[in-house]
């Protein structure tokens, strides 16, 4: 199984201080079956910003720590890239990463709104070439309130990220209850645990996904999974076109 965001490097961002504490994430996450792992520290983020030299020589150094402990374990470079109006510079540059070198990027939006120039952003990312990846859009406080803002940014292009905490109620029952609404309207299409640490941000992946199962969204697991593994293969995701709904429809849905 795949995990396509994940905070796994040491020093750099918000994620682990240490070697150690990195390596203990990554056993648990092969006892989470977990195969491959895209790191996704952040870059461009007002408080953080994880060098992409130092990203690719870390991944490279952890890869071998854990082919040494013997796990089947891939580690893939990546961003979780803050939106900023100099996206595409950045990343026809280099300053930042793609998802495994993919045309795929992960894109954070600040946690309390919706910039008015994201759908902007999105329409230029798509024409350089990127497909943009909106990071746990149910954890933004602008979607929380106004979802068709997410639905929005899908018609534009883009695709989005679920997280395994929010699925499981890590992060509240109101954000679990969004999430859930999130992937009954088919507004969701990759999967990850965005881990951090392994007290207040754990993996949760195996938790997430039994949550689901229990609501009976096996054909979402299974979309969701194929879509981590093309992120790898650069190849276009599998999903169900979102309904375009109203204001008053999606106020209906999350007031249920």
């Amino acid at each position: 199984m795949f995990d396509m965001h994940s905070h796994i490097l040491y020093g750099v961002d918000d994620g682990p201080r240490t070697i150690e504490q990195s390596v203990g994430l990554l056993k648990q996450a092969a006892t989470e079956g977990i195969t491959h792992i895209f790191s996704t520290s952040h870059a461009t983020h007002p408080m953080f910003h994880a060098n992409s030299k130092v990203v690719i020589e870390q991944v490279s150094s952890l890869q071998q720590h854990i082919h040494d402990l013997g796990l089947a374990l891939t580690i893939h470079a990546g961003h979780e890239i803050r939106a900023t109006d100099k996206i595409v510079e950045h990343l026809l540059t280099g300053h930042v990463l793609s998802l495994a070198d993919s045309r795929y990027i992960l894109l954070e939006l600040p946690s309390d709104t919706v910039p008015l120039y994201t759908k902007k952003m999105v329409v230029q990312l798509i024409a350089a070439g990127f497909v943009p990846i909106i990071a746990h859009p149910e954890r933004n406080k602008g979607i929380a309130e106004k979802p068709s803002k997410l639905e929005e940014l899908v018609h534009e292009g883009a695709v989005a990220q679920i997280t395994a905490g929010s699925l499981s109620g890590h992060f509240g029952k109101s954000t679990q209850k969004l999430a859930l609404d999130l992937v009954k309207a088919n507004l969701v299409h990759v999967y990850g645990s965005d881990v951090h640490n392994d007290t207040t941000r754990p993996f949760l992946y195996k938790a997430g996904l039994a949550y689901l199962e229990k609501q009976k969204q096996l054909d979402t697991i299974d979309m969701l999974l194929e879509n981590n593994a093309r992120i790898i293969e650069n190849k276009e995701f599998i999903f169900c076109e979102p309904q375009r709904m109203s204001s008053k429809k999606w106020w209906n849905i999350l007031a249920r």
